[in-house]
């Protein structure tokens, strides 16, 4: 059975490292005799479907390079809400293609019960946190436009454009 490894993380959150979720993913893979076709990796926003990987993973999936989707946690799939999420997994259904999360335990598409009411809970969690996240962003940088702070090493004058864009905050 050929898998597909997706991986995906923020580019704002650069604490993250990859490895975190593609060396389990790996031996995920390994333990359930899996031969990897490819790892999709992206380094963006879950909230919408603009990462290029990802795309590329549908497109796979489309003309069935391989037999199933291995990711970290479905919020690493997508945080784009319940209706697209859905969609997604149904492209890959479509296509006999199933999902399996290492985090989720009852993430496994292959079981269409309980797993699909906690997809749809999961993914609106998931969207939640992200519009959470959004939030918490702009109040920190209205904090800062408040008090005046501008940053004075390289990390912190790359920052100060988004404190720009968010001047009207």
């Amino acid at each position: 059975m050929k898998a597909a490894i997706y991986c995906r993380v923020s580019t704002d959150e650069d604490r993250q490292d990859i490895n975190n979720q593609l060396l389990p993913l790996r031996d995920l893979a390994n333990a359930l005799s899996f031969d990897i076709y490819k790892e999709y990796i992206d380094y963006a926003s879950g909230g919408n479907s603009n990462r290029p990987e990802f795309q590329q993973m549908l497109i796979d999936a489309k003309t069935h390079k391989f037999d199933v989707v291995l990711i970290w946690a479905l919020d690493r799939f997508s945080r784009e809400g319940i209706l697209n999420t859905l969609n997604y997994l149904n492209i890959l259904k479509q296509n006999h293609i199933y999902l399996k999360s290492l985090q989720e335990s009852w993430l496994d598409t292959r079981d269409e019960g309980l797993g699909g009411l906690l997809i749809a809970i999961f993914s609106w969690v998931a969207e939640q946190e992200r519009k959470r996240l959004s939030d918490r962003i702009k109040a920190g940088l209205k904090n800062k436009k408040n008090v005046g702070k501008r940053g004075k090493d390289k990390k912190s004058r790359k920052r100060l454009g988004y404190y720009k864009r968010w001047n009207s905050v």
